[in-house]
């Protein structure tokens, strides 16, 4: 029986994920026409011009054979240089939003409009190319440090610089210069287990910056961390801001203290919005989730 449940999670997990696979798969094939496509980063599609705001306006998606909408006419606005945090229960719509952002899911209904122009598939990849993502487990292979900051990118195009830049940005430089026997040289072991968690999010966050991006996304990056590291890691991400947007998913409210705006999502809608001071005095919900997230007298 366990069996056959592991096998139905599987499954189930699949078919949650196919309009990604399916992105992914026509994405793969149209670069396996030309071998030298899929190490081309320097392509002549420019990045869509990004400086005022990034806007969701009553956008509906569902899920394959699905009839209940994961997110049901959301609209948000997100200002450039400002730094903005999803909250919510597990299936409150959180990651869909993101996903949707990203390109990695198309609207069912309703639009993703970029500083006035709404993305569609053809300037999505001109969009994304504004994009980085900082996921909660960070994939590493058993390779040095700049080629895992650097990743996917050919050694001959590799920009030592701007690994450096990334890794000074994510607080990782110094630690890779003093702590490590060969600095960026240094093979960091299968899925980099030479490494702490949080010396392996930072590598995580480094790669997402090596391309510069102006919006940077974070999928409850923190959340497998103890406070400690935790701190760390939000310290680097507190560099970040005001130079770049941030948008972050908080399984931890801790990590949106310091946010401009936290929209609160509840059943793919938002029913709240505010700082954290703000949805502490307006948000039952967000009460209880700050209570369970930090308990104290404070709350």
């Amino acid at each position: 029986m366990p069996a056959l449940q592991r096998i139905f999670i599987g499954m189930t997990v699949v078919r949650y994920n196919l309009p990604a696979l399916d992105i992914l798969y026509k994405d793969l094939i149209q670069r396996d026409t030309d071998s030298d496509m899929a190490f081309d980063h320097t392509d002549a599609v420019p990045p869509l011009e990004f400086k005022d705001r990034i806007e969701l306006r009553d956008v509906v998606y569902y899920y394959p054979n699905t009839s209940t909408p994961a997110v049901n006419k959301l609209n948000l606005d997100i200002k450039s240089k400002t730094t903005v945090g999803f909250v919510g229960v597990t299936g409150s719509g959180k990651t869909t939003t993101v996903d949707i952002i990203l390109g990695l899911l198309s609207p069912t209904k309703g639009q993703l409009i970029v500083d006035g122009t709404e993305i569609n598939p053809s300037n999505l990849r001109s969009w994304q190319k504004n994009l980085g993502y900082v996921p909660q487990s960070i994939y590493l292979t058993d390779d040095t440090v700049m080629r895992n900051i650097a990743f996917g990118i050919r050694d001959r195009d590799i920009d030592s610089k701007a690994v450096e830049r990334a890794a000074q940005i994510a607080n990782l430089h110094d630690f890779i210069m003093h702590d490590l026997p060969d600095g960026y040289n240094t093979v960091v072991g299968e899925r980099g287990v030479r490494l702490s968690g949080g010396q392996r999010q930072r590598i995580g966050i480094a790669r997402a910056l090596y391309n510069d991006p102006k919006v940077l996304i974070f999928d409850e990056a923190t959340s497998a961390l103890d406070g400690i590291t935790e701190n760390a890691i939000m310290e680097a991400i507190q560099n970040i801001s005001r130079k770049k947007t941030i948008i972050m998913i908080a399984h931890r409210l801790t990590t949106v203290q310091e946010c401009d705006v936290i929209y609160m999502l509840e059943q793919g809608k938002v029913t709240a919005r505010g700082t954290y001071s703000e949805l502490i005095e307006s948000s039952s919900q967000f009460r209880r989730m700050a209570n369970v997230s930090n308990p104290g007298p404070a709350l």
